[in-house]
């Protein structure tokens, strides 16, 4: 189903969280190579400035794109984002609001910290709610406004698989996400017809959400954790991926994976699904008139799945099957070695 598509970005104004880096450094560059105007935010006022700095450098004549500060949790900073870029845009309206701000964390409900629970589920879903309430009145002034959501595969598998810590606040705050998307798409037919809703699930994105998620939720870095903990963060399929890629040994210790770290960076730096390619298929998605948008074979794969047997994210007998022609494929471009 498509609901009214975009020929074109060329002259609208787009608004853009988590710009800092990824997927929403790729979604500026792209959207202002193409002839639109963005204001982007982050947390980060430093990586922010760099992909202003950069679209704004390569964009076409005509295009300003702009920096904000905000942390979108709080409804304060995400009114004083707006207040700003409307000033410094000189609009009275948006045409594209991409709600792309997000955190992995807040593990356990059981027995993890309440505290990056919380934080996690803040930033996920009331970052893309207060967003929503912020802007979605200037959407509908555009005349022709769309709302993006970035959730994830985690809103509809809520599990990363055997031997990996649970993803509760992750994967809750993007059912939530995936839910709200949802239930605006008749609302907004019913109520604010010049605007609609698209919801995004990329699957894995070759991006540096791990280490810039631990940064805002206040946890330590990969060389701070204790033995366990580290290597806790490695599931069974990653260790089947780095094994396989001949860059851990069967039985690697927590030493060895901090000596491999360094290493692993550096192997992956430009491999797998990156945030370019993820941009390209939400923005063709979004242009199109899409409302649900799979980002990634693994989605794609993933979301078969789930719609097949919905039980099937708990049944981690079959997990091998699955996977397994992912995993190759994984290994086959890490060595060069073209699939048949």
């Amino acid at each position: 189903m498509t609901i009214g598509g975009m020929e074109s970005f060329a002259g609208k104004l787009a608004v853009l969280t988590g710009g800092g880096s990824g997927i929403g450094r790729e979604l500026v560059r792209q959207l202002a190579a193409q002839g639109c105007s963005v204001a982007t935010c982050d947390l980060n006022p430093d990586t922010i400035a760099v992909t202003a700095a950069t679209a704004w450098a390569a964009a076409p004549p005509g295009v300003q794109v702009t920096s904000h500060v905000c942390d979108v949790s709080d409804e304060a900073q995400v009114q004083r984002f707006r207040d700003e870029l409307l000033e410094q845009h000189a609009s009275d309206h948006v045409d594209l609001v991409f709600s792309n701000a997000g955190v992995f964390g807040g593990a356990s409900f059981v027995n993890g910290s309440r505290q990056e629970w919380e934080r996690t589920f803040a930033i996920n879903w009331w970052g893309t709610y207060l967003c929503a309430r912020a802007f979605l009145p200037l959407l509908i002034a555009s005349g022709d406004g769309v709302l993006v959501n970035i959730s994830s595969v985690a809103g509809f598998w809520a599990t990363a698989g055997p031997g990996a810590p649970p993803i509760t606040a992750y994967s809750t705050s993007n059912f939530v996400i995936k839910g709200f998307s949802e239930a605006l798409i008749e609302d907004l037919r019913s109520n604010a017809p010049q605007v609609r809703v698209v919801v995004v699930m990329p699957g894995v994105v070759n991006t540096d959400i791990a280490e810039n998620s631990r940064r805002a939720l206040g946890l330590p870095g990969w060389e701070q954790l204790s033995d366990a903990e580290l290597l806790e963060q490695i599931p069974e399929i990653g260790r089947a991926v780095l094994i396989g890629m001949g860059l851990l040994t069967e039985d690697f210790s927590a030493d060895d994976l901090r000596q491999a770290i360094p290493r692993l960076k550096s192997e992956f730096q430009g491999k797998g699904f990156l945030p370019a390619q993820a941009a390209t298929i939400i923005l063709d998605g979004v242009r199109s008139g899409a409302w649900r948008i799979l980002v990634g074979e693994d989605a794609k794969m993933l979301d078969e799945q789930v719609r097949a047997n919905p039980e099937a994210p708990f049944n981690y007998d079959g997990y091998a099957e699955m996977f397994g022609p992912l995993i190759a494929q994984a290994q086959a471009e890490a060595s060069g070695t073209p699939q048949p």
